[in-house]
């Protein structure tokens, strides 16, 4: 069995630092190295200040960093020095070329591929941990073929990561699932079984999920295509509720408490927001139409409707409310992130921005919640 002693992570955003921080605190015989371009950001993360908010992040980072932990701008000896490498870059949307707006853009990961490809040695095991579309793994494997050399030998997973941002530290330590996918061969078995072996040191075996590389790839994009699709549901029959005089949260209940379907993701909202619901619903939907599955692609496309649907609804109800029109009004909105225990406003469901689209006359935003709020 392959023993792991070195792990190397590129990218130290907010999925790389929280994982490898919580391995770190959880194996303290093995060596993790996160490593970034970004002289910043792994400045703040050897600092006091960290470069993202997720409550207990900080006391996991300090019970480990200098010991068995460390952050490094030194990505070619990181690499050198592992037996496993996490890829956990930033994968956006295109924003031009063939799938503009919804096909992922793989750059970070084909330049992540080549690098360990060009300066890696030995055995190594090269793990998926960003949202990719199905098949990127693929994509590495093409790119390490044509890159083949006789002193290096590579294994490609998929690892996705199924966190919540603001309970991320419990969903690392306390995982409702974790899904690993290689390839159906005996190395493929090899590369899973030790990478299985450092989630057994706190995960309990039958939350540990192996399948082939694909089904792993997909699960991941399911699975937020589903939690978005749930929030899209809910905020639907709110506009219903609404029109007839029913109560939105009196019909979630009732629908929550059938065991069939759960009472998870069923609050009514100004929708979704955050890095990963709209673009890997997208992602899925561009997936479908290039696989010619336009029906399924029509159907995810929905999603994202409604979740638009509910934010002009929202930000019309607003306006209406001051006469029709916020020239020269100031509004305060409570919060800028797109949920609570976070520091992320990408994709932000508040209504600023709605309201500015709908009436381009409001004079500022008075905006964010201070410490006193919680």
């Amino acid at each position: 069995m392959v023993v792991i002693k070195k792990i190397c992570c590129i990218g130290a955003g907010y999925v790389g630092g929280p994982t490898c921080s919580v391995i770190a605190q959880m194996c303290k015989d093995i060596a993790v190295t996160v490593v970034d371009v970004n002289a910043e950001r792994i400045k703040a993360w050897n600092s006091n200040q960290l470069p993202i908010f997720e409550p207990g992040l900080q006391e996991v980072v300090e019970s480990c960093r200098g010991q068995n932990l460390f952050f490094s701008t030194d990505i070619d000896k990181a690499i050198k020095d592992a037996d496993l490498v996490f890829i956990s870059v930033n994968t956006p949307s295109k924003t031009f070329g063939i799938g503009k707006g919804r096909a992922a853009d793989l750059k970070y990961i084909e330049a992540c591929a080549r690098r360990i490809a060009e300066v890696g040695i030995g055995n190594k095991i090269v793990v998926e941990k960003s949202t990719v579309p199905v098949r990127a793994a693929e994509s590495i494997r093409r790119i390490f073929n044509a890159n083949t050399k006789c002193n290096l030998n590579l294994q490609v997973l998929s690892n996705p990561e199924f966190l919540a941002e603001g309970t991320a530290i419990n969903d690392l330590k306390n995982p409702d699932r974790v899904l690993i996918g290689g390839d159906e061969t005996p190395e493929g078995g090899k590369a899973i079984q030790a990478l299985k072996s450092i989630y057994e040191r706190w995960v309990p075996e039958n939350k540990i999920i192996t399948t082939n590389t694909w089904s792993s790839e997909l699960s991941k994009l399911a699975a937020n295509a589903f939690l978005a699709q749930r929030i899209s549901s809910i905020n639907s029959i709110s506009a219903l509720c609404e029109a007839t005089g029913a109560d939105v949260e009196e019909v979630a209940h009732a629908i929550g408490t059938d065991q069939r379907i759960g009472s998870r993701f069923l609050k009514a909202s100004i929708g979704f927001g955050g890095s990963c619901f709209q673009k890997d619903v997208l992602n899925l939907v561009y997936l479908c139409e290039a696989l010619n599955l336009p029906e399924v692609a029509r159907y995810w496309q929905q999603v994202i409707e409604i979740n638009d649907y509910q934010r002009r609804r929202f930000a019309a109800r607003v306006i209406g409310c001051l006469f029709n029109t916020v020239t020269d009004k100031k509004i305060g909105l409570l919060g800028f992130a797109f949920k609570k225990n976070t520091g992320d406003t990408s994709h932000k469901t508040e209504s600023g921005g709605c309201l500015e689209n709908a009436d381009r006359g409001i004079s500022r935003y008075v905006s964010g919640v201070s410490e006193a709020f919680g």
